[in-house]
């Protein structure tokens, strides 16, 4: 049974203590430290990721190609030239590692000459196992596998 949170903000660190009760009525506590990174609005972490996208704007007749270099569980950030406006409404398909994504997204920022980040809107079942395992991979490729 969780007995409560304190957060504790030092400098640019964050550390959480979570208190809980154990059914053998000790008390446990659970500490974890992380960079403070004001107005963090992810959900999930995102990975390094690589991959080719093309990118259909509501309306447009021809798609824009990119490359995705950030992936989450909720979007992804696509390089891109001159990237599309926050609010715009897309359709990605993306490829990597033999496998394709297909999703609804919104631009939830522009930065000029660099790129777009994504929110994903709308994906199939089908469209989120791959993502789940492209982030998977990502994962194992950032922090390795466990030894054991």
């Amino acid at each position: 049974m969780a007995l409560g949170a304190e957060v504790y903000f030092l400098s640019d660190f964050r550390l959480i203590l979570q208190s809980f009760r154990a059914t053998d009525g000790r008390i446990y506590t659970i500490a974890s430290l992380g960079v403070f990174v004001e107005d963090e609005r992810r959900r999930t972490p995102r990975y390094p990721f690589v991959a080719t996208v093309e990118v259909l704007q509501k309306g447009a007749a021809a798609g824009i190609s990119g490359r995705v270099t950030e992936l989450s569980l909720y979007g992804c950030f696509i390089e891109m030239p001159d990237p599309f406006a926050k609010g715009s409404e897309l359709m990605l398909k993306v490829y990597a590692n033999d496998k394709y994504f297909e999703s609804e997204g919104i631009a939830v920022y522009a930065n000029t000459g660099k790129g777009t980040g994504i929110r994903f809107q709308n994906v199939r079942p089908h469209y989120l196992s791959v993502l789940k395992q492209w982030l998977i991979e990502a994962a194992l490729a950032k922090f390795g596998k466990k030894k054991g």
